[in-house]
């Protein structure tokens, strides 16, 4: 990405020499990626997901908890497409 523009940028300055409102075009385009980059500072950080490292055991538990919990809801509600899956996991 900062290949992309840093080429966007000089392509506009060297078109800025005939033209100045290129020059403006590369200042915004400078500006813009600073502000709004992959990068930025003001950017929060990820959610933790699924495979994350637990940050304690009691972290562990509970996402293990919650799992048996939707997985016995899942069977109880589903019980024809628990069995099938049961029985494709024998076989």
């Amino acid at each position: 990405m900062r290949t992309i523009v840093a080429t966007g940028t000089v392509v506009l300055v060297i078109l800025g020499f005939g033209n100045h409102l290129w020059w403006l075009a590369a200042v915004a385009l400078l500006y813009l990626c600073a502000t709004h980059g992959r990068g930025s500072p003001g950017a929060p950080p990820p959610p933790a997901g699924a495979g994350a490292v637990p940050d304690s055991y009691r972290a562990y538990r509970e996402r293990r908890d919650r799992q048996a919990k939707w997985e016995r809801r899942y069977r109880r509600e589903r019980p024809f497409e628990a069995r099938r899956q049961q029985q494709d996991k024998s076989r």
